[in-house]
């Protein structure tokens, strides 16, 4: 699942990204499907950086770039072990504006401790939240971000569409809410701890105008009706307890 997973969030990556760009006001310089001239030098191991020509940035193909994209940013960021949709959410964000900063916006969301680093914490914060929710806020974050960055101006048409864009793709992908259906709910309800309460005053409520205790509230037809009221609840919890627990 992961590796379909990562098929699809670096199509939507590729398709923001485009391909071969120099332009003069982005601090990436050359840029190859998002790859920039400094990167792909680095994952090929050439220093200083610049001794990289051009020309093997514009002939850069898919293939590499795939794991580029994969090691610096998909698996460095554990999206592969996100839910779907939050997985892309954090991905773009890594690929646009850096693994460090998506993961701390991800982490302010989930309300984790802010360390950069994607650990077992963020990963279990990540798996129980409202996916949905997550991309909401996590999306809001980075725009708030962009727009603070003195080259908004140049670029900030582009960034915004590509991160409404983005918020679109990851929501049709994640996982809908789970809404209980009444039986569901009831079933819920009678198998809280607060169902022996209740029937315990009612048992006792019976035992005792059963006995000669006076309750005024009480018919002297109720007590034994308060009786078998509290057995039924008590029995039916019971039942209901053990079908939810073989289910």
């Amino acid at each position: 699942m992961s590796d379909l997973r990562f098929d699809a969030c670096l199509t939507e990556v590729l398709r923001h990204e485009g391909g071969y760009v120099d332009h003069p006001a982005d601090p990436g310089g050359a840029t190859n499907m998002g790859i920039t001239r400094e990167t792909l030098a680095r994952w090929r191991g050439i220093s200083p950086w610049w001794n990289l020509p051009k020309t093997a940035v514009q002939a850069l193909d898919r293939s590499e770039a795939a794991q580029i994209y994969r090691a610096g940013y998909w698996d460095l960021c554990r999206a592969g072990e996100m839910p779907a949709g939050v997985d892309l959410a954090v991905f773009d964000y890594a690929v646009n504006s850096g693994p460090g900063r998506a993961v701390r916006t991800l982490q302010h969301v989930l309300g984790v401790p802010i360390d950069g680093i994607v650990g077992p914490e963020t990963l279990a914060a990540a798996s129980k939240a409202d996916a949905a929710g997550t991309i909401g806020e996590l999306c809001d974050r980075r725009l708030g971000f962009l727009k603070l960055l003195s080259t908004f101006p140049v670029f900030g048409r582009g960034w915004t569409s590509r991160v409404r864009a983005v918020r679109t793709a990851a929501l049709a992908a994640a996982p809908t809410s789970h809404h209980p259906n009444p039986g569901e709910m009831t079933m819920d309800i009678l198998s809280g701890y607060k169902t022996y309460i209740v029937a315990g005053f009612m048992l006792l409520a019976g035992l005792a105008q059963m006995l000669g205790v006076d309750l005024p509230a009480l018919d002297s037809g109720a007590a034994g009706s308060l009786v078998l009221e509290a057995l039924a609840i008590l029995f039916l919890r019971k039942g209901l307890k053990g079908a939810i627990e073989k289910a």
